[in-house]
């Protein structure tokens, strides 16, 4: 293994949970945006590869979801719908579908990453407000 890939899996296998989903999110918003200028000139080969890596980071996200929870049922929801347009995207080699998906992937790793830098104090309080507000 060459010492970059050492590192990045390094990388990777000392992330929190939390950290990988941030991850997860702007790789995916870095393979659109890939796709994007691969439309732009009209290499469809890779905008396929793109996209369909696109997809398969938001199936990553999906998997892990507990669609117990009603956050994660909005969540699978909504991969639900970015995995559509995706994939229509794909298709049509249509940019205007992507640039739709990249302000709401960029506004959910803002709040993970905002969750991400919260002390565990401040998420347990968070929790204990959100179940006083429900119950």
């Amino acid at each position: 293994m060459n010492p970059y890939a050492a590192y990045k899996k390094q990388a990777v296998t000392t992330m929190t949970p939390i950290e990988i989903v941030v991850k997860l999110y702007s790789e995916t918003e870095r393979e659109l945006n890939r796709a994007m200028m691969f439309i732009d000139n009209k290499d469809y080969e890779n905008t396929n590869k793109a996209l369909t890596k696109s997809g398969d980071l938001i199936n990553a996200l999906r998997s892990v979801l507990d669609v117990k929870l009603p956050i994660g049922q909005n969540l699978d929801s909504l991969y639900s719908y970015f995995e559509k347009q995706i994939v229509t995207a794909n298709m049509k080699k249509d940019k205007k579908l992507i640039e739709e998906l990249l302000p709401m992937i960029a506004e959910l790793k803002d709040a993970f990453t905002q969750i991400s830098n919260m002390s565990k104090e401040d998420i347990a309080a968070q929790e204990l407000h959100a179940q006083k507000n429900l119950g």
